[in-house]
């Protein structure tokens, strides 16, 4: 009989290969979270609009990575809500963001007292929460819009003259405790725009409000005109 020939060299287990593989791809992964830690801005760009689906511009800049609008609103929409859902019951309030700005609503029949334009304790020590907030993330936005609304008023009063009060009230109480006043307006709308159209008592309340409208900076804007500039200035 004929001898067996002798394997030169056993197999290697399958599971090794893709092992190797798993090996390869982390140290991938662990050298691009290390060479983002700064980033040209012309190759940042196009790495973060490539997600968004937007056209990405070029500039020559190396900077420190700057997070999408997007992720802006939610983490200052968070930082508020943070603050303001230690002091004031879940119907006081809504946050939501709205395109670039952040929009708090505050409802009159928690916020004041009624038919008045006088803050309640509750209210003074949530709007201190945001007057912290804001400060704190002051070049995250370039505005704010103090909007007040009168719904549920006696006979006897302006809703006119009482929502522009409430509006003025809750802004110098920002400005008191710290808030820009150069990036604060005021308006009074009255009874003119109720967001809950239907005839339910509940949702009549809640359209007797004060909207703070926060609008958020656009770092890529900014990052467009400093390349502009420095364009301009390099004719």
């Amino acid at each position: 009989m004929a001898r067996k020939k002798k394997e030169e060299c056993p197999s290697v287990p399958a599971w090794v290969i893709s092992f190797s593989d798993l090996m390869s791809l982390l140290l991938t992964f662990f050298i691009l979270l290390y060479s983002m830690s700064v980033l040209d801005i012309k190759k940042l760009m196009k790495f973060l609009w490539y997600f968004q689906g937007e056209e990405p511009f070029i500039a020559t800049k190396t900077v420190t990575v700057i997070p999408p609008i997007s992720l802006l609103q939610k983490d200052i929409a968070l930082e508020i809500k943070n603050r303001i859902k230690r002091i004031l019951p879940m119907h006081a309030y809504q946050i939501e963001a709205i395109e670039n700005y952040i929009v708090v609503r505050l409802f009159n029949d928690v916020i004041f007292k009624p038919d008045s334009a006088e803050l309640t304790e509750k209210s003074k020590k949530a709007l201190s929460g945001v007057a912290n907030a804001l400060k704190a993330l002051d070049k995250a936005y370039t505005e704010i819009l103090v909007n007040g609304h009168a719904y549920l008023v006696t006979k006897n009063v302006d809703p006119w003259k009482l929502s522009i009060k409430r509006a003025v009230v809750v802004a110098q109480y920002l400005i008191d405790h710290g808030v820009n006043p150069e990036k604060i307006a005021v308006t009074g709308y009255g009874n003119t725009k109720p967001v809950y159209t239907w005839n339910h008592p509940l949702l009549k309340r809640r359209n007797d409000r004060v909207e703070i409208f926060i609008k958020l900076r656009d770092f890529r804007e900014d990052l467009m005109k400093d390349e502009q500039n420095e364009k301009n200035n390099g004719k």
